[in-house]
Order: C-alpha cells, then sequence, then structure tokens
C-alpha cells in the first residue's frame, strides 16, 4: 500500500487525503480552451460554483486568465477585475478557494479577499512570487511547464526523460520554497499535463509514473493532476474538448489509481460519481 500524503495547510482549512479531493475548475475567461466565455459574466459564475459545490467540489479553482497554448496575456487589472469579487462572493461557501494565477499582484490581492490557494502554472518563478505567499498561510501548488503557454506547444516539446526532469524540476521549486521558509504542509505538485508535453508521448509516461513526477520524500507531496478535457485524451479519442467528458473521468480514475491527491476537473457530478466507485472497490480489496 502507498503512503497518503499528510494533511495539507490551505488556507482556512486543512486537506485530508484518504480520497482524492475533485477541484472544480471555474474560468472566469473568454477564451479557455474548453469553457471559454461560458462564465465570464460574474453572475454565470457564481451559478456555476453553487452547481459545481451541489455536485461535490471539495475546491474552486478561480482562473481570470486563460493558459491555453498559445494564450495572450491578460492585464493586472482585468484579471484583478475578473478573481477578486468572486472570491469575495464564494468565501462563505465553505470550501477551499483555489486561485489559478502566476502574477505575484493577483497572489497578494486574492489572499487579502480570502483565498485559500495559489495554484502557480510558473512553478513560483515569478519575481516576487515567493514573497506574495511566503507569510500567508495558503497553501501552494507548483506546476511544471516547459516554455510559456504561448510558446510551450510550438513544435515539438523534446525531454530525455520527462518523468525524471519533470520531478527534478518540482524539487528544485519545492526547494526554494522551503528554503524561503514556506512549511512543507502548504506545499502540493502538479507535473504540468499539456503544459510543454508532447501530446501522447510524455503526457501518458507522466500519467503511468505519477507517483514518481513529486520530489522524493519520506513523507509524499499531494499531486494535483488536471487533465480534464484536454488534447492528451481528444488525441487518443477524436473527440473535441466539449465531448471528452467520458475520457475526462477515465483519465481521473487512472489518476487516483496512481496516487492523485487533487483531481482538478471541469465536470464535478461525473468525477464524483466515478471516483466514489474507486474508492468502494479499493476499501473492499484493502478489507479481503
Amino acid at each position: 500500500m502507498h503512503a497518503v500524503p499528510e494533511p495539507m495547510q490551505c488556507g482556512r482549512f486543512t486537506l485530508s487525503f484518504e480520497r482524492p479531493l475533485v477541484m472544480g475548475i471555474l474560468n472566469v475567461t473568454p477564451d479557455s480552451f474548453s469553457d471559454g466565455g461560458l462564465f465570464a459574466a460574474q453572475a454565470d459564475a457564481l451559478r456555476q460554483a453553487e452547481r459545481m459545490l451541489l455536485d461535490g467540489a471539495d475546491i474552486i479553482d478561480i482562473g481570470g486568465e486563460s493558459t491555453r497554448p498559445g494564450a495572450p496575456p491578460v492585464p493586472l487589472d482585468e484579471e484583478l477585475e475578473r478573481v477578486i469579487p468572486l472570491i469575495e462572493q464564494l468565501r462563505g461557501a465553505n470550501v477551499p478557494l483555489s486561485v489559478d494565477t502566476y502574477k505575484p499582484e493577483v497572489m497578494r490581492h486574492a489572499l487579502a479577499a480570502g483565498a485559500d490557494l495559489i495554484n502557480d502554472i510558473w512553478g513560483f518563478r515569478m519575481p516576487g512570487a515567493i514573497d506574495a505567499v511566503r507569510d500567508s498561510q495558503c497553501g501552494l501548488c507548483v506546476m511544471h511547464m516547459l516554455g510559456e503557454p504561448q510558446t510551450m506547444q510550438t513544435g515539438e516539446p523534446a525531454y530525455d526523460d520527462v518523468v525524471r526532469e519533470v520531478r527534478e524540476f518540482l524539487e528544485e521549486r519545492v526547494g526554494a520554497l522551503t528554503a524561503a521558509g514556506v512549511a512543507k504542509a502548504r506545499i502540493s505538485v502538479d507535473p504540468g499535463f499539456g503544459f510543454g508535453k508532447a501530446v501522447i508521448e510524455h503526457n501518458y509516461a507522466l500519467l503511468a509514473a505519477l507517483r514518481d513526477t513529486a520530489p522524493r520524500s519520506d513523507t509524499p507531496y499531494p499531486i494535483l493532476a488536471g487533465m480534464s478535457r484536454k488534447s492528451m485524451l481528444g488525441a487518443v479519442t477524436g473527440r473535441p474538448a466539449p465531448e471528452r467528458v467520458a475520457a475526462s473521468v477515465a483519465a481521473a480514475v487512472c489518476a487516483a489509481e496512481r496516487g492523485a491527491a487533487i483531481i482538478r476537473v471541469h465536470d464535478v457530478a461525473q468525477t464524483v460519481d466515478a471516483l466514489k466507485v474507486w474508492s468502494a472497490l479499493r476499501d473492499a480489496a484493502r478489507r479481503n
């Protein structure tokens, strides 16, 4: 039996990982790859958040800037206008609120507004990012990305050993955070499916060896897996993003089987149901 990560400090909350937690994606952007524009209006975003909570989401992840391949950057003020009012509206919902951002100023304002977790595709590499989160109690998700959103899928991403190189990158970033005084109990990691990875070769190698992508430690770091509706699923099913629900659920179960502690999804209800079945099977196997 593999070790379960220790509880994670996440702002107002302590996350336990006896089962994988489901993080619902709330994109308040006009151009995200799967649901761009659907929830850009605050009223629509709040309804979607309420729907995901009713469906069993454990965490809500708010994103004010698309990070799909080729996405242009969003001005700071515009991202703040999209994200901060939602945090203020949702902070009474009694679930952790995550903000998907790499900008230190957005991090600061989000934490002041009540966010519990900062989910950074840049792995807290931007100047000032570590300073923005160091003295708070928020949880952190450190993601691997090769290149940057505008160029990461241009050409063919190259690795000698994708699993080892992702793990080494995450080890270095976790080391930078802990050297700055961030407690290990606040940190989770994400191998960055689709962020500078060959669509099939690298993404499926990372999924197959998911536990080995995390920094080596006596107690494992929680791994966040985000594959929902991504091109790695379209490449094997031939379906466009809105029709990848079944593939996304299958990927979520595969990730759970390989040690994911948090699974980031668009389709909360379907994922929650699938993971309940997976958890019941796992528990029965442990009893026998």
